[in-house]
């Protein structure tokens, strides 16, 4: 069985999230991760990266042609899917 995933407002992860860096996933070296990070850079979640590209580009106006863009794009809908649980332990 599983459990919907409650997010925090956006407003609030924008006031918590220090940084969102790409990296390789610890255990599967083709794989690449987007860990979010706090304001004292404490790892609090991180999300795969091809899954957060994936929902970009289903999103109406697609991936972004400039890199720098995507890496905005992708922070953004990360601001959007922080789990709760991911605050409650940062605490």
């Amino acid at each position: 069985m599983s459990q919907e995933v409650e997010f925090v407002p956006y407003e609030l992860a924008k006031k918590i999230v220090g940084a969102v860096m790409e990296e390789e996933h610890l255990h599967e070296p083709n794989r690449r991760v987007l860990t979010v990070y706090d304001l004292k850079n404490r790892e609090i979640c991180w999300f795969d990266a091809e899954e957060i590209l994936a929902e970009l580009a289903a999103q109406e106006n697609g991936l972004p042609k400039k890199q720098d863009d995507v890496k905005a794009a992708a922070v953004e809908l990360i601001l959007h899917q922080i789990p709760a649980w991911a605050v409650e332990q940062a605490d």
